[in-house]
């Protein structure tokens, strides 16, 4: 939001998210990096049994694994812009995992994420 420097997340055509901008009051003018994807918490020091997204891991692809598809971000005249230097964190990726790339249809820059658990 160019005129009160407040963050959205729109989806679909929709917004469902609104950060204003008291929030995050380093981010004023812009981003240096932006992060999609999937996250689980345990109170265990150890890996947690919990399952991330469907539960199936991002190879077993379409109707399987959750993804997120058509991945833009807003540049500095205000545009909707794909991003550039996608890069992909699995730090657990025997339990979960991510993929990633682009795809010229309707799906755009996308990734499938997730994975069992332990």
């Amino acid at each position: 939001d160019k005129v009160g420097g407040n963050w959205w997340l729109q989806v679909g055509g929709y917004y469902v998210g609104y950060w204003p901008s008291f929030i995050f009051t380093y981010l004023a003018n812009s981003a240096s990096s932006v992060q999609w994807g999937g996250e689980v918490f345990s109170p265990d020091v150890g890996q947690t049994s919990t399952q991330m997204g469907s539960g199936h891991f991002p190879n077993e692809g379409f109707r399987q694994a959750s993804y997120i598809r058509n991945i833009q971000v807003v540049d500095s005249s205000n545009s909707l812009i794909l991003p550039s230097d996608v890069g992909l964190i699995a730090p657990q990726n025997n339990s979960y995992d991510v993929q990633g790339g682009v795809y010229e249809s309707n799906w755009g820059t996308y990734i499938y994420y997730g994975g069992p658990g332990n």
